[in-house]
């Protein structure tokens, strides 16, 4: 008889590990952070192998914490940061480079030069998404081609290519299988999201051999077995952390909408059946395959969110744990004027402006840590709130509400003023492993151990945030925030 479901949560600054009952409650959760570098200003790498380590080793803690062998697991579901990109040696499984993480900024102007021979409008049209230094494509061409040696050996087919998905079932088959599902794919610029297939002229583009690129298979299904947890244990559902999120909140129908508050911000609108273009500079991108049909979803990518939380902690020393913002953000009604833009790497939709630089504006004799506290947690939510404008004009709706989960949806501060600038109700799920739970879902249904309605039936309101019936305040907010925005952007080339 087997009794859950393991959930790898690989993300941008911790690995996770959560064992997930039959009913979906939470058995066990562990948890450990890794070095981030910054070799130069807007470069983030990542050890592949300490990804990897520490992701095996809180999934080893998790089953002990939940007193589980490998032989009680139904399956294993991964989800994971994407884009991040990772280049390895097919005979020894070893890194050629440090991971070249999401934020990454390094192959701006790869991507503004492309952009200039007028290729834009072929990728977006290709893969849904802009042509960014945020994606894969141009980061596995600059490893490519800095790495001695390392084009010619991928040329010769000797390395591979893989985003954290792709490199963590590797490390869990012993190198057995080399695989993407097609969320995955969907974020590396070399992947047709209308065929469902990787491009050869995008491949030709980007300088990237197709013999790097992992097998496409769908979001879930049994794909292998896990050989390093004590046991063999079906690898059975694969998504990026923001579709998986989509999932897990059951955002499973067209018109659903979620937003994921982590290092970075996402919001996801499923759009069903219809990769619907934007006219706003969001992003088209395949949420899931199942049985052998993709379904789409609008996405808006905030570079820094609960991010800039941890820049108070950790950069400004303001306060000892994350989860002390809301206190002191509370010590004021308000930020006073004050604009915080933690374009720290870039902004991200709808700017899309890799040389914007964090700007810190509105400052008085009489701010105060608190005002800079609520001016850290309003650039979330507006942020936020600049995606969702975008995202109802390009798909035609109005919300009826925004699903909310990660790791600042528990500061009821936060969510009350999403709430109130969006306009709409804000609701938060009493499960708030929505991600996990997404991968968990996924690898369940790829083993029989759920069924859709079952899982349909596992998610339950934690709180819902009604907004604020007076809008004068905000239509002043959002105003001062839009000329903050503008003086944090393109200034990297100026200094």
């Amino acid at each position: 008889m087997k009794h859950a479901v393991l959930a790898l949560d690989q993300g941008t600054t911790s690995s996770r590990a959560i064992v997930f009952a039959a009913d979906g409650t939470v058995l066990a959760v562990a948890q450990q952070e890794f070095t981030q570098h910054f070799p130069r200003s807007g470069w983030v790498e990542h050890d592949a192998d300490e990804i990897a380590s520490t992701q095996i080793a809180v999934a080893t803690e998790a089953l002990t914490r939940a007193r589980l062998a490998a032989s009680d697991l139904a399956a294993i579901g991964i989800t994971n940061q994407r884009e991040t990109t990772i280049v390895w040696d097919r005979a020894t499984g070893r890194p050629i480079h440090r991971a070249i993480v999401w934020q990454d900024r390094r192959t701006a102007e790869r991507c503004r030069a492309l952009d200039a021979e007028g290729v834009g409008e072929t990728v977006t049209a290709k893969t849904g998404l802009l042509l960014d230094s945020y994606f894969s494509a141009t980061k596995i061409e600059w490893i490519l081609d800095h790495v001695d040696g390392a084009r010619a050996r991928a040329e010769a087919g000797e390395l591979v290519f893989g985003t954290v998905d792709t490199w963590l079932v590797w490390q869990l088959t012993r190198g057995a299988l080399h695989i993407t599902d097609a969320s995955n794919a969907s974020r590396t610029l070399l992947f047709d999201i209308h065929r469902g297939t990787w491009d050869e002229e995008l491949c030709t583009l980007f300088r990237v051999p197709m013999a790097m690129l992992p097998e496409v298979v769908p979001s879930s299904a049994r794909y292998g077995d896990a050989e390093v947890l004590g046991g063999s244990i079906p690898i059975s559902g694969i998504a990026g952390d923001q579709q998986a999120a989509l999932f897990g909140q059951m955002c499973t129908s067209p018109g659903m909408a979620k937003n994921t508050y982590g290092t970075g911000c996402f919001l996801l609108l499923n759009t069903g059946d219809d990769a619907t273009a934007s006219a706003n500079r969001l992003v088209t991108t395949t949420a899931w395959r199942l049985e052998g049909a993709d379904s789409y979803a609008l996405e808006g990518s905030i570079f820094v969110g609960g991010a800039v939380v941890q820049w108070l902690r950790d950069g400004l020393k303001m306060i000892r744990r994350s989860e002390d913002i809301e206190a002191l953000a509370a010590q004021v009604p308000d930020a006073d004027g004050v604009f915080l833009v933690p374009a720290f790497t870039g902004l991200g939709a709808p700017y899309w402006d890799p040389h914007a630089r964090g700007t810190l504006v509105g400052l008085t004799r009489a701010t105060t840590d608190a005002h800079l506290a609520r001016a850290a947690l309003d650039s979330i939510a507006l942020q936020s709130a600049d995606v969702l404008d975008a995202m109802v004009r390009d798909a035609g709706i109005e919300l009826a509400e925004l699903r909310v989960d990660g790791g600042a949806a528990r500061n009821n501060l936060l969510m009350q003023r999403q709430a109130d600038i969006l306009g709409v109700p804000v609701v938060r799920p009493a499960n708030a492993e929505t991600t996990a739970l997404g991968a968990a879902f996924l690898a369940g249904l790829g083993v029989g151990f759920w069924t859709l309605d079952a899982c349909a039936a596992q998610w339950r309101v934690d709180r819902r945030f009604e907004p604020a019936s007076d809008s004068g305040p905000i239509a002043e907010l959002r105003d001062g925030w839009r000329r903050a925005v503008e003086r944090s952007r393109d200034w990297e080339p100026n200094r």
